[in-house]
């Protein structure tokens, strides 16, 4: 049994992230009374320090900021060396925090075409590339949403065969629990975009759309953010009050997609290059160690697909409240800055009306997984945009209007905002847990990244890459990131991922009710 007495080397058991830092990072639980060596100096463990955790390297004096990642997340209350960084010894609010808007970062630094990876896709009518060929039902309302779902379920039981139809990824149905029953404006202008969005997304081979025929969402509402969609890929609709009932809609349904099998089964991957790709980044269920290891992993694998002139988008307004300075100075030029953090402002005047502020983010869980304020959660959380320049700002579930970097205006709820991603394009979505968090999309595929072993261990037919062996020592984030970045490609091909092996086809709207965007 170890002596409690005997020293050892800090960066055995802990991280320090950056050299200006005055905390350090538990890799593991630390016991009280553990003394461990930074740079031949002794620092002794007050408390017990979970993993994930943080405890002070040196004392940090009331009114003093807490730093990691070279950035000041906290404002100390009086910690002591050795000490447990917990929400009881910092100031409820953030330190503020000064945006330098650069009048021009440069472009990204790409690479020559003739390196460009391919990967094999679904080329559609409109130029557009699928890295899924599903036939989609979707409803216009949640009036209409038990059918669309029964339809979903029944054909696949009874008439889509995998062997059969190989190129068909299924039958997929998105249920939601919006379209009528709210004021009229953006709740109901914001369903009928994302419901487009989603019907003339890539990933989507045709889709059966179904209205009740009293909604405020209805077909007649909906064909006006359709446009001419109808000339480029099968279209067609059911009224359920016009077919007679719920059973009757079923039944004709069922006789669409019995229709439509044989012709989307034609459909053939061919190769394309990583430009045709659009990745949508995200973070769920986060820890301590996210923003250390799976995050800028994913960041990397992100930048590498920029360099290779493909598009990436990220969310979660609210996970970069705290972080939002770093992003405005990373824009393209002054005005895609302040647009960065006239986002962020939005974002907390919209919770400011439902009497809640941004500093009350994170979650339990979070918490339990040692971000202690929102500050630090969001300061791990944008590395997984990489280090690019951004080159604008869209809002929720808008097409990004060029390749490169974009932020999405849209919460931080993975229901809403992984939806939000992929009506703004995203063929594939990568996703970084710490916790462990298991959702998945309806038409397009969600890549896990766990944070660490132990979760990635625990969870293993859930999640999909551990990039905890950059904490474990095994690994660099380079090298998780050129994984994840292979990962990417073979998922876009084709490779299933946990989440849809396990029958995560998760879907939800944000509406923003009560103000506009």
């Amino acid at each position: 049994m170890r002596s409690m007495k005997e020293v050892l080397p800090l960066d055995q058991v802990a991280v320090v992230v950056d050299r200006s830092d005055n905390v350090a990072v538990a890799k593991k639980f630390l016991a009280a009374g553990l003394i461990l060596s930074l740079n031949g100096r002794p620092i002794v463990l007050k408390k017990s320090v979970p993993a994930g955790h943080r405890f002070a390297l040196r004392a940090i004096p009331a009114g003093a900021f807490v730093r990691q990642y070279g950035q000041p997340f906290a404002i100390s209350r009086g910690i002591e060396e050795g000490e447990l960084v917990s929400r009881e010894n910092i100031e409820g609010q953030i330190p503020g925090r000064q945006a330098s808007l650069a009048s021009q970062n440069e472009p990204p630094s790409y690479f020559p075409e003739f390196c460009q990876p391919v990967w094999q896709g679904y080329r559609r009518a409109d130029g557009q590339v699928g890295t899924r060929n599903f036939i989609l039902i979707a409803p216009t309302s949640m009036c209409a949403s038990t059918e669309a779902f029964q339809i979903s379920v029944q054909a696949e039981l009874l008439l889509y065969d995998p062997e059969k139809y190989p190129n068909v990824s299924g039958v997929t149905a998105i249920p939601h629990t919006r379209g009528c029953g709210c004021p009229d404006g953006t709740p109901v202008e914001m369903v009928l975009k994302i419901l487009s969005r989603y019907i003339e997304h890539p990933n989507v081979y045709g889709a059966l759309v179904l209205e009740l025929g009293c909604e405020k969402t209805n077909l007649n509402a909906l064909h006006r953010f359709l446009g001419g969609l109808h000339d480029k890929k099968p279209i067609k609709t059911l009224s359920i009050q016009g077919c007679g009932g719920t059973k009757a809609t079923i039944k004709k349904g069922l006789d669409v997609v019995g229709e439509w099998l044989e012709d989307a089964n034609r459909c053939l991957r061919q190769s394309v290059g990583a430009n045709e790709l659009i990745l949508g980044v995200k973070c769920g269920g986060s820890d301590g160690f996210s923003g250390i290891t799976a995050n800028p992993a994913l960041g990397y694998a992100a930048d590498l697909l920029i360099r290779h002139r493909g598009t990436v988008l990220f969310t979660e307004v609210p996970e970069i409240y705290g972080a939002e300075h770093l992003l405005a100075a990373r824009a393209k030029d002054p005005e895609v800055g302040q647009k960065v953090l006239e986002a962020v402002q939005w974002f907390r005047a919209y919770v400011g009306t439902f009497g809640h502020d941004l500093d009350e983010n994170p979650s339990a869980g979070n918490i339990a997984g040692g971000l202690v304020n929102i500050a630090l959660k969001s300061l791990g959380a944008i590395a997984k945009a990489g280090t690019s320049r951004l080159e604008g700002v869209i809002g929720y579930g808008d097409l990004p209007p060029g390749k490169g970097l974009y932020l999405m205006q849209g919460p931080g709820y993975d229901q809403e905002s992984t939806p939000g991603l992929v009506a703004s394009g995203a063929q594939i979505v990568a996703f970084t847990t710490g916790r462990g968090t298991t959702i998945g999309n309806a038409i397009a595929p969600v890549l896990k990244i766990a944070s660490n072993t132990e979760t990635f261990r625990r969870m293993e037919n859930d999640l999909d890459i551990n990039a905890g062996g950059i904490l474990d020592g095994e690994e660099t984030i380079e090298q998780v990131g050129e994984r994840i970045f292979q990962a990417i490609l073979n998922v876009a091909s084709g490779q299933w991922t946990k989440a849809e092996i396990n029958g995560h086809r998760e879907f939800g709207l944000w509406t923003v009710e009560g103000v506009s965007l």
